[in-house]
């Protein structure tokens, strides 16, 4: 018993140190806050511009946000390797939430420890905004 308290504990330090809140030390997996993930992704980030279909127009096609879609814009330059596919993020395919966590803390670093080609953001979040951001994006 007196193991199991001393073995909460220091985990409970840990996760306090790399930013994670009790509950989500306490209970492995259960991601961050949705509601704070919704507001990061929607209001700040604003992934949908580039993470969803647009039109000929420019526009965002309905009923593709957050699903990826073919890239709307040309690099800048002709030497960039900018991709031809937008990737889907609702649902986070692919991705288990620690490698979400990292892209989105260590400068977009993909999960097969590859660096995310442009345009995508070097991203260097707080670890509980990028959990938050997984949380939400798991419901999508």
């Amino acid at each position: 018993m007196i193991v199991r308290r001393l073995s909460l504990r220091v985990g409970l330090l840990l996760a306090a140190s790399a930013g994670l809140s009790a509950q989500e030390a306490a209970e492995p997996g259960t991601g961050g806050d949705v509601e704070r993930g919704r507001y990061l992704v929607e209001r700040v980030i604003m992934c949908g511009e580039c993470h969803s279909t647009r039109g000929p127009d420019g526009t965002l096609v309905v009923g593709t946000h957050l699903k990826g879609g073919p890239m709307p814009v040309r690099a800048p330059f002709a030497s960039a390797d900018w991709p031809l596919q937008i990737p889907r993020i609702a649902g986070l395919p692919g991705y288990s939430d620690a490698e979400a966590i990292r892209l989105l803390t260590q400068g977009a670093i993909k999960r097969d420890g590859t660096q995310a080609r442009m345009p995508m953001p070097r991203f260097r979040l707080t670890p509980e905004d990028a959990a938050a951001i997984a949380a939400y994006l798991r419901t999508r």
